[in-house]
């Protein structure tokens, strides 16, 4: 069974239930969730509008990012409500319980805060609406840190270090996939505990900002954190040929190299159901289903059944029940 850290599946909520639509979930994802082993996951409110065709441009209604987290918010609750199947959990302990009998479990994090402005109160905010899980951006700068797709040099602003201090206080796990390096480092020297990158591969082998280098990998390490592989197909390899299940076995072969296989995680960030014109998964890993291609790899490439299972669940699900109980 596996955990995945990142899941987008709430875009697709959303967008299906502004159009009238209900039980999304159920009509559209949980088959492929269940024929792939997911026993849970993080389920990521993301509101960005700035890459590929997202929905949000044909919704002038919610046209800045509190809006847009406010409807998603509703959403989720919505969906949530609905789908007995899933479990909304704030604590492994509730996600065992979820698991013991028989349904799938579902924590919810935020993939950037824009939504806040300079407000590191916006963080208790976050943390009563059930969010346990939060990146301070996506790809673009805000008013508390630069993305990766800003200066690699920018740092946390004074209210992004006050948000990641506020975010330990209150026990949520910081993420830092998406961040910039400057900014990835100023979280670095801020950890008072496990650090995430809950969808990052390895930039040694596939050269983009989003990826991590040996020495970020080690660093994450040494907080006590794990990191999680990514299956979009730019983050696996540059050459079109090579961006395969294989290959995204081969980043983890490499973060077990340099961290320890108890840093190594799944976060797969599957968006096929955002639709084209960029969103494919690498070869052998376009839906949820076929995660266990992956792991097949894993065993081809040599690692143990043990090592697997600390990849498919327990690494990630260590670290959550440190945090957050």
């Amino acid at each position: 069974m596996y955990f995945d850290a990142h899941s987008d599946l709430l875009y697709d909520v959303t967008r299906r239930r502004l159009a009238g639509e209900d039980h999304v979930l159920e009509k559209y994802h949980l088959d492929r969730l269940r024929r792939g082993g997911v026993e849970g996951m993080v389920l990521a409110l993301w509101t960005g509008t700035g890459q590929g065709q997202t929905f949000w441009r044909n919704t002038p209604e919610f046209a800045d990012d509190a809006a847009r987290t406010a409807v998603m918010m509703d959403c989720a609750r919505a969906e949530l409500s609905q789908c007995q199947p899933v479990a909304l959990v704030h604590t492994v302990r509730e996600a065992e319980a979820a698991r013991e009998a028989g349904r799938l479990y579902a924590f919810l994090g935020v993939e950037g805060m824009a939504a806040i402005g300079a407000d590191a109160g916006g963080i208790d905010r976050y943390y009563a609406s059930g969010i346990r899980l939060g990146m301070l951006t996506w790809n673009e700068e805000n008013p508390l840190a630069t993305g990766a797709g800003g200066s690699a040099q920018n740092k946390l602003t004074a209210a992004g270090r006050a948000a990641v201090s506020r975010m330990q206080d209150l026990g949520m796990l910081v993420d830092v996939s998406h961040l910039n390096d400057g900014g990835f480092w100023d979280v670095i020297g801020l950890a008072q505990g496990p650090v995430i990158a809950s969808h990052s591969n390895c930039r040694a082998l596939c050269d983009v900002r989003r990826n991590l280098t040996d020495s970020q990998l080690r660093s994450i390490r040494d907080t006590g954190g794990v990191v999680g592989l990514n299956v979009y197909h730019g983050f696996v390899h540059a050459d079109p040929e090579k961006q395969t299940a294989e290959m995204l076995a081969r980043h983890a072969a490499h973060m077990a190299e340099i961290m320890g296989i108890e840093h190594v995680g799944c976060g797969f960030d599957f968006c096929e159901f955002m639709g084209p014109p960029d969103n494919n998964g690498a070869a052998g890993l376009e839906d949820a289903s076929q995660i266990g291609n992956l792991f097949y790899w894993l065993e081809k490439l040599g690692m143990t059944r043990r090592e697997r299972e600390l990849v498919a669940r327990e690494n990630f699900l260590r670290v959550f029940r440190q945090v957050l109980g």
